[in-house]
């Protein structure tokens, strides 16, 4: 289910992305998952197939970490509500890292004069440079995130244990 749930994040996280800057899509991401030529004539399409492409793997690693560590709750019903709550916990921790990253992104990184590798034919490098920060965000989120969910985990058992 985790592999479907971040599918859908970054369905929708992608949409979001598309409307900052869709430079990022169009002379990037397009090319980087081979839709220069065989993408579909609405850009959202494009950008929904990439977007659930980027992220369904991180769900698969984020679920599987999440299920192993729930083994070690004493019931089935305590394992559920600990996997459960650590995988939204880790979906909430990555958006609000994510959301984070398009300030970050705005007010700071765009701001920095070097020489970032962008392509020559972007026209928007600010949207651009944020639109890379709230990727880069919501990676480093999704980790934050299954730390959290982890120790959540692992506090939920101590609980029940007492």
């Amino acid at each position: 289910m985790t592999p479907i749930l971040a599918g859908i994040y970054g369905i929708l996280h992608d949409q979001l992305s598309y409307s900052i800057s869709p430079e990022y899509f169009t002379k990037f991401k397009f090319e980087q998952f081979g839709f220069v030529e065989y993408g579909f004539e609405n850009e959202h399409a494009t950008v929904a197939i990439i977007g659930f492409w980027a992220t369904w793997w991180t769900g698969l690693i984020i679920g599987a970490v999440n299920g192993i560590v729930g083994l070690i709750q004493p019931s089935s019903k305590i394992m559920w509500k600990s996997v459960y709550g650590a995988t939204i916990r880790t979906l909430g921790i990555a958006v609000g890292i994510g959301l984070l990253g398009i300030l970050f992104g705005k007010f700071i990184i765009s701001g920095i004069n070097t020489d970032w590798n962008i392509p020559k034919s972007v026209t928007d490098r600010n949207a651009f440079l944020t639109v890379g920060t709230m990727h880069n965000f919501s990676y480093i989120g999704g980790l934050i995130g299954l730390i959290f969910g982890t120790i959540y985990q692992v506090r939920l058992k101590k609980d029940v244990a007492q």
